[in-house]
């Protein structure tokens, strides 16, 4: 009779420990998970924005040699394409500089958009001081013509 009775303890004293196992388990993986989550987003904000700039301008790169290549398009059609393509090259280098030289200044991470209009600096960083602010239209002017309304200065943390 004890040796039932023993085995029977044991089984119901394994079943229990199965089921906290289990519990534990889920409840880590899910806080472990959510962490994960939140600083995965946080720190590819900028790497996807390239990416997407990067696949949006590549995208339109093809568009304007698809032009410049066919033999259906007129002269003024490829000049156009020409010039656009030459505009997106240009484009992308000033912006290269401006976040190499932004970064030079100790910001963490940042991305630089320069259309015809505005160009928009968004900076890896909580808040920032007017020194810091200085810096970043110091760059942005001497690499540029534009105009301080012109320019949007975008804190990101």
């Amino acid at each position: 009779m004890l040796k039932k009775r023993t085995k029977v303890i044991i089984l119901v004293a394994m079943v229990l420990l199965l089921g906290v196992t289990g519990y534990l388990n889920i409840a880590l993986n899910n806080n472990v998970a959510n962490t994960n989550a939140n600083t995965v987003t946080q720190m590819n904000y900028f790497d996807t924005y390239r990416e997407d700039r990067q696949s949006a301008r590549d995208q339109e790169l093809l568009y304007y040699d698809a032009i410049i290549n066919s033999d259906s398009s007129s002269a003024e059609a490829k000049s156009s394409a020409e010039a656009k393509k030459l505009e997106i090259v240009n484009t992308m280098e000033s912006e290269l500089v401006m976040e190499g030289l932004i970064k030079a200044k100790g910001f963490e991470d940042v991305i630089v958009t320069n259309s015809a209009t505005n160009i928009n600096v968004i900076v890896k960083c909580a808040s920032l001081e007017s020194s810091q602010v200085a810096q970043i239209v110091s760059i942005v002017k001497e690499q540029t013509s534009k105009s301080l309304e012109n320019i949007k200065i975008i804190p990101v943390e």
